[in-house]
């Protein structure tokens, strides 16, 4: 066995830290709580413990790829470094004005989201560059010293540096960072026109502000990881999951941590992608539902729909501009509080509520026995019979359903005046429609019928609830895949080397200049294609090119892919149908009489993907041979249920299972209503479908 076929994949999520070791084909899995303080602990106790069932050293290990929640905690939790602002004169208040739109129209008491940074932590400088990149107002480098020697003096660890239009012409900006770096030597940097070079000042300074944020932090914790791992002897490349769905350089995510701010989610698309290539289905929804939250993505062709904007910490659910956007690109989805280890209270309106809280790891859910007193999903999942207390993360975690009853009774029975059985069905009918609306709201937003697509679920929690989620969504076919309880960090395995470079530069097509976008399309793919190279030295690279176009005076853009010829010999009449073919796509029309212009150039380099076979998909067989029987409750019935139960390792190709059954393995358990029966297929993923009548 070459040493060279010896990969571990790594999700730290706010519950577990998923650890998944290939070796050639055959994998090796755990989930181990997550360790807050220490990160790196979690992760080295289940790369041994899965070193251990391969039965290697992981000193053999060749290459680790890495996925995390922790950019994405910092932001949300405000645990970030002390950082300052420089921005041009007049726009100190920017992050704060934010758009001036109300996200909630008719709610008479709106609370706007506070900024990352009040405004003391905000400085200016006097300097200003139009929106053709032209210098208006010089920046006087005395002027600049004043103003970093203010900030020094206040004792900052990172500073962000984001002057209007440096998209266009970062000279300002390189030079307050020059300036920085002399006087505040020990200090991070973040300027705006490396970490999102693009249009729009409200996104754009949120972005740098974010990085610098987090930038300590993620250094430090990406530090102590490579020490700890070359105290267990483990000398290889290291490379971490980013938020557009690829692999980057342990450097840039060094230099550039907010663009890890979705990378575990990330990992779960590019799985369900996966997965969907190998069945050949063009319409798939993914679900990936972990310890602390979940997340919902439509995958059409085989191909995560991706964006360049996305929002963090949400103040109102599902409200698009509540949040703290990010101007990065990353797969599209919507991720809400509901997890396995979501708290459960009760409300004003004497309502239960499920989340955004969670009990995390530390202490963690009821029936964890480490403390724990609150009610959360996991707890209300065991008292419906969804979970096995000897046999839960594979034996290593012993759940005690008396815990569960108790908190379920003392801190919502004893309000409503409800047994452990009824509030615990109360607890999976809320957190269930929740995400059901969050999927619902997702597919509005997109245009999309739910009933065309089939789901993929994975991550701890997903399979307990998948089934149900179908229910109200009205999806006949759902695929539980195999390792789907650490699917995020079999999806790092699977992701190629990949980087994204974008940049705004205004032009109308009226005013097309086709040596100037050559020029442009050109800088953007070797920067992109330089960043694949610092992971990837020999592999074929691929580069897709994509613009943002408009109708002039719209306020946003739509996508517009071009081939390599499209981008590097460019022609506005080409570019014009391209726009006009996916507007009518998407609004049923076109407009006539207005000029179209472009915002963003794009250009993403990444590896080819992984190569397979396609799924011989197999029809019903012969019954799987049950491990018991047992007891459910099935919400559609309202009642518990009979079913058999199975372990997952001992199905074979074709197995058939009647519903309502529980599917038993170490990292999850798979819940199939009433209403759906089972097959195994040849891949080992568990095909789970609507009942045929009659």
């Amino acid at each position: 066995m070459e040493a060279q076929s010896v990969r571990l994949g790594v999700d730290i999520g706010g519950t577990f830290t998923d650890v998944v070791l290939e070796r050639g084909g055959e994998s090796y899995s755990t989930k181990v709580l997550t360790t807050y303080i220490a990160p790196e602990n979690a992760i080295i106790d289940g790369m041994q413990q899965v070193c251990t069932k391969a039965g290697i050293m992981p000193s053999e290990i060749r290459q680790i790829i890495h996925g995390t929640t922790l950019a994405t905690n910092a932001l949300i939790e405000r645990r970030g470094a002390k950082t300052a602002l420089i921005t041009t004169n007049g726009f100190r208040d920017v992050i704060e004005m934010r758009t001036e739109s109300r996200f909630e129209q008719y709610d008479l008491n709106l609370v706007l989201p506070e900024p990352l940074l009040p405004r003391q932590m905000r400085y200016t400088v006097k300097e200003r560059v139009d929106a053709t990149g032209n210098v208006l107002i010089p920046l006087v480098r005395a002027e600049v010293e004043a103003v970093v020697e203010s900030v020094a003096a206040a004792g900052y660890e990172s500073v962000a540096v984001g002057l209007i239009h440096s998209y266009l012409n970062d000279a300002h900006e390189r030079m307050v960072a020059e300036v920085v770096a002399e006087k505040m030597p020990n200090a991070m940097i973040s300027i705006s026109s490396e970490v999102s070079p693009q249009m729009r000042e409200y996104e754009r300074f949120n972005t740098v502000v974010a990085n610098a944020y987090i930038k300590p932090l993620m250094k430090s914790y990406l530090g102590r990881l490579e020490g700890r791992l070359r105290g267990e002897d483990v000398d290889c490349n290291v490379f971490l999951m980013h938020s557009g769905g690829g692999i980057i350089s342990l450097e840039s995510a060094a230099d550039f941590p907010v663009r890890l701010v979705e990378s575990g989610p990330a990992g779960g698309a590019v799985y369900a992608a996966n997965i969907a290539a190998r069945y050949g289905l063009s319409k798939v929804l993914s679900f990936d539902m972990g310890g602390t939250t979940a997340k919902i993505c439509l995958i059409k062709n085989q191909t995560p729909k991706t964006s360049r904007v996305f929002e963090v910490a949400r103040a109102y659910r599902f409200k698009k501009g509540s949040g703290m956007p990010i101007s990065i690109p990353v797969i599209d989805m919507v991720e809400i509080g509901a997890g396995g280890g979501s708290l459960a209270h009760v409300d004003s309106m004497q309502q239960i509520r499920v989340g955004p809280e969670s009990a995390g790891s530390e202490p963690g859910p009821a029936c964890y026995g480490c403390g724990g007193d609150k009610p959360t999903v996991t707890d209300a999942d065991l008292v419906l019979g969804k979970l096995d207390a000897d046999n839960f993360a594979g034996g290593s975690i012993q759940l005690h359903k008396d815990q569960s009853v108790a908190a379920l009774e003392t801190v919502l029975g004893k309000t409503l005046d409800m047994d452990a059985r009824t509030v615990a069905f109360g607890v999976a009918e809320v957190v269930d429609e929740n995400m059901a609306n969050a999927a619902r709201v997702h597919a509005v937003e997109n245009g999309e019928d739910l009933s065309q697509y089939t789901m993929i679920a994975f991550g701890g929690a997903a399979p307990l609830h998948a089934g149900r989620l179908c229910e109200k969504l009205g999806v006949e076919r759902m695929l539980v895949p195999p390792g789907a309880g650490v699917g995020s960090a079999i999806g790092f395995l699977r992701a190629p080397f990949s980087f994204e470079a974008n940049r705004s530069d205004y032009m109308k097509l009226s005013e097309f200049d086709a040596p100037r976008i050559q020029i442009l399309l050109t800088a953007l793919q070797e920067e992109a294609t330089g960043f694949v190279r610092s992971c990837d030295a020999v592999a074929e690279i691929l580069s897709e090119f994509k613009v943002y176009m408009r109708y002039s005076g719209q306020g946003w853009e739509i996508p517009v892919v071009l081939t390599r010829d499209q981008a590097l010999n460019p022609d506005a009449a080409t570019f014009e149908r391209l726009f006009e073919e996916d507007y009518a796509k998407l609004f049923g029309r076109t407009v006539q009489g207005l000029n179209i212009e472009i915002t963003v150039w794009s250009v993403n380099a990444t590896t080819p993907p992984e190569t397979f076979d396609k799924v011989a998909q197999n029809v019903r067989g012969t019954t799987a041979p049950m491990n018991g029987n047992g007891l459910f409750f099935d919400p559609a019935l309202d009642q518990f249920v009979s079913c058999s139960r199975y372990d997952r390792s001992k199905l074979e190709v074709g197995n058939f299972i009647k519903g309502p059954g529980v599917v038993f393995e170490d990292e999850t358990t798979i819940i199939i209503p009433s209403s759906r029966d089972a097959i195994r297929q040849p891949d080992g993923c568990i095909d789970i479908m609507l009942k045929v009548k009659g």
